[in-house]
């Protein structure tokens, strides 16, 4: 299975100590050692999704991060960006796959990093207060805005895109190290598939529709 290359310091950092401590038989620190390294395999494990195999539906939107929902629907009050919006926010606990994919395409007007505090990334609190990426894409008259939000356990954002680059529905941009959250804004013109409760796959699941079909 593919290891994003951001999880390669940590595995080694903890693997090779294990080896070594297994070598000179002091077991009692290899074992503890060795099961965080197998932690941080999977951690940053990346899996190939549906999306990377087949095209996606031009008006679907896929969840950006495996998880669970917690909020679907209308927004929570302060959270969205200016306009009107619908919300959909995945939470992911240290077991998901914590690869994120862009929810829809289009090209990227605007990616903004902003420092801020580490709630637990489930508090509606955290994507106001929290340490966050967010990213604007525009597709035609389409406009999607989502967000990286880091937890209590996630220190680290990576944003692997910048303004003016294109991205696909489903295409991988990042993760966050280690549990954090992702709100995708769609417009109203949108239909919210997810419900709160659901378990989403990133990459695969798809989340909101947009209700009109695409000009071609």
């Amino acid at each position: 299975m593919r290891i994003d290359p951001a999880g390669r310091p940590f595995i080694v950092g903890f693997a090779v100590p294990t080896i070594l401590f297994a070598l000179t038989g002091r077991r009692w620190l290899a074992l503890p050692l060795g099961a965080i390294a197998a932690f941080m395999t999977a951690f940053f494990r990346d899996p190939d999704r549906s999306c990377d195999r087949v095209p996606v539906p031009a008006n679907d939107v896929l969840a950006p991060a495996d998880g669970l929902v917690v909020v679907a629907g209308e927004p929570e009050p302060g959270v969205a960006p200016p306009g009107k919006w619908l919300q959909v926010s995945i939470f992911l606990s240290p077991v998901d796959v914590h690869m994120n994919r862009s929810p829809y395409r289009g090209s990227v007007t605007r990616c903004d990093y902003r420092p801020g505090a580490f709630l637990a990334a489930y508090r509606d609190r955290s994507s106001l207060d929290n340490e966050r990426s967010e990213i604007e894409l525009v597709d035609g008259e389409r406009r999607i805005v989502f967000r990286q939000v880091v937890g209590v356990m996630a220190r680290r954002i990576v944003t692997r895109t910048q303004v003016g680059a294109h991205l696909d529905t489903g295409q991988r941009l990042g993760l966050m190290k280690f549990g954090s959250r992702m709100d995708v804004f769609v417009p109203r013109d949108c239909t919210v598939i997810a419900a709160r409760g659901d378990r989403v796959r990133g990459g695969e699941t798809v989340i909101a529709r947009w209700n009109e079909s695409v000009s071609t």
